[in-house]
C-alpha cells in the first residue's frame, strides 16, 4: 500500500476503474472518506481493514445501479482519517471532514471501520447544515448504551451519544439489545421496527413519523444483514434483514426527504471477496438513492 501526500496509507479510489477524469475531481458530489477505526470492538476484530476492502472491491462495480448512475455526479476519494490518539480527537477529525463536505454541498460517504465513527460523521454534517438531522439506521444492535466497558465513544453507545445531542433516530433490523437500550429508546423517542417483525412479515417499506427531519443521514451497519448474507462482521446476529429488504427500507424512508450523508460500517474482511463486494455494492446503491429527487 502506498502513502498519500498526507502521510497516511493510500487506499486507492472508490470505483477508480470506471471514473473518467472529469468524474473524479474535487467538485464531485460524493466525498468518500475512509475511516479505518478499530478501537472499541468487543467480539471479533478486523474493522480497520474494512475501508480498504470496500474500495478495492468497488473496482468491480458497474456504473448503473437501480436505475441511477452516481459516477456521473462525481466521486472523490479522500485520504484516510488518522485514527490515532484519544477518541474525542479522532471524532473531531472526522467531523471536520464531513462538515467541510456538507458546507460545500457535497454528500460525505464514510467507510468504516467500527460504528463509533458515526458520532463524528453525523455531528460534522449537523454543524454544517444548522438544521435538524435525523438518522436512519440499519443495524443488528440498538447501540444505545450510555457507555460500554467504560467508553462513551463505543460502537455500542454511539446512537445514545447522538440522541443526547438531539439527533432524531429511526432504527430498522435490531435484534440484540439490553434493558438500558430499551429505556433509552423510550426516553429519546426513538422510532424503530425490529428485525423479527420486518423479516417474518416480509416488510419492505415503513413510513417514518411525519415529524421526522427532512434531512436524513443513513448509517448502515452491515451486521444489520443476516449472517447468511454478511458473515464478515464483528458481531453477526441470526435473524437479520435480507440484502434487498434492508436497501428498500432505506429507500422508502428517504422518500420526500433528502440524504445529506451516509456511512457503511463494521465490515471485517475474512478473505472472501464476496462480502467485500457486498459492502461496496451497498455503498454504491445508497449513493444512487441519495442522488434521486426527494
Amino acid at each position: 500500500m502506498t502513502t498519500s501526500a498526507t502521510g497516511f496509507p493510500d487506499m486507492g479510489r472508490f470505483l477508480d476503474s470506471e471514473l473518467t477524469p472529469g468524474e473524479r475531481g474535487d467538485d464531485a458530489l460524493f466525498r468518500i472518506i475512509p475511516m479505518p477505526l478499530e478501537r472499541t470492538v468487543s467480539y471479533s476484530a478486523g474493522t480497520a481493514q474494512g475501508p480498504a476492502a470496500i474500495i478495492a472491491a468497488s473496482d468491480e462495480l458497474e456504473r448503473i445501479c437501480n436505475g441511477a448512475e452516481p459516477c456521473l455526479q462525481g466521486i472523490f476519494t479522500e485520504a484516510p482519517v488518522d485514527c490515532e490518539g484519544p477518541l474525542p480527537e479522532v471524532m473531531e477529525r472526522l467531523a471536520a471532514r464531513t462538515e467541510a463536505a456538507a458546507r460545500a454541498g457535497r454528500i460525505p460517504v464514510t467507510l468504516g471501520g467500527e460504528h463509533s465513527l458515526s458520532y463524528g460523521a453525523v455531528m460534522g454534517v449537523a454543524r454544517a447544515l444548522g438544521q435538524p438531522v435525523g438518522i436512519v439506521q440499519i443495524d443488528a444492535h440498538a447501540d444505545l448504551r450510555v457507555d460500554y466497558q467504560g467508553e462513551r465513544h463505543s460502537h455500542a453507545s454511539v446512537m445514545h451519544l447522538l440522541a443526547s445531542e438531539g439527533i432524531a433516530l429511526a432504527q430498522f433490523g435490531v435484534r440484540a439489545l439490553c434493558q438500558q437500550e430499551v429505556d433509552s429508546r423510550a426516553e429519546n423517542h426513538v422510532f424503530f421496527v425490529d428485525a423479527e417483525e420486518l423479516v417474518t412479515q416480509n416488510i419492505l417499506a415503513v413510513d417514518l413519523p411525519k415529524d421526522f427531519p427532512e434531512l436524513v443521514y443513513v448509517s448502515f451497519d452491515v451486521d444489520g444483514l443476516d449472517p447468511s448474507q454478511m458473515p464478515a462482521t464483528g458481531t453477526p446476529v441470526p435473524g437479520g434483514l435480507g440484502y434487498y429488504q434492508a436497501l428498500r427500507l432505506v429507500e422508502h424512508a428517504l422518500k420526500g426527504r433528502k440524504c445529506v450523508g451516509l456511512d457503511v460500517v463494521e465490515l471485517a474482511p475474512d478473505g472472501n471477496a464476496a462480502w467485500d463486494f457486498t459492502a461496496a455494492q451497498i455503498t454504491y446503491r445508497l449513493m444512487a438513492t441519495a442522488m434521486k429527487p426527494a
